[in-house]
């Protein structure tokens, strides 16, 4: 879904209060705890985590799931690992309502996209 929001704040007063949110609100509490030196914005009517430069995460609410979008899972070590059990693609993670972040690997899977970034290697499509 898209919003037609220009900050942070205005995309999550635009989405429902339902799983969706928690399961959103949840995934960026990870990648701000594991990378605070990101900064949190709006690109493609959308969520985005990055610098000046780069962003390295798209996080955005679907109709049916939470994506969170990385460029390419496969340059990140373990990644297949990290994200057994969830639904993902080249460059997108499909968090749906059955899933339970805490028992998933989305939390190390983020951690270790942040360092692969921090570490100066690329993880673009």
């Amino acid at each position: 879904m898209q919003y037609e929001v220009d900050t942070p704040e205005e995309y999550f007063e635009a989405l429902e209060d339902d799983w969706r949110k928690d399961k959103l609100l949840k995934i960026r509490q990870f990648i701000l705890q594991n990378g605070p030196e990101l900064n949190e914005g709006i690109q493609y009517k959308m969520l985005c985590y990055g610098d000046e430069s780069f962003n390295l995460f798209h996080l955005n609410a679907q109709k049916s799931y939470v994506s969170v979008y990385v460029g390419n899972v496969e340059k990140i070590e373990n990644a297949k690992h990290l994200l057994n059990g969830l639904d993902y693609g080249k460059g997108c993670v499909r968090i749906k309502k059955s899933v339970k972040l805490e028992d998933s690997g989305i939390e190390d899977f983020l951690k270790k996209t942040i360092e692969t970034w921090k570490a100066g290697k690329d993880t673009s499509c």
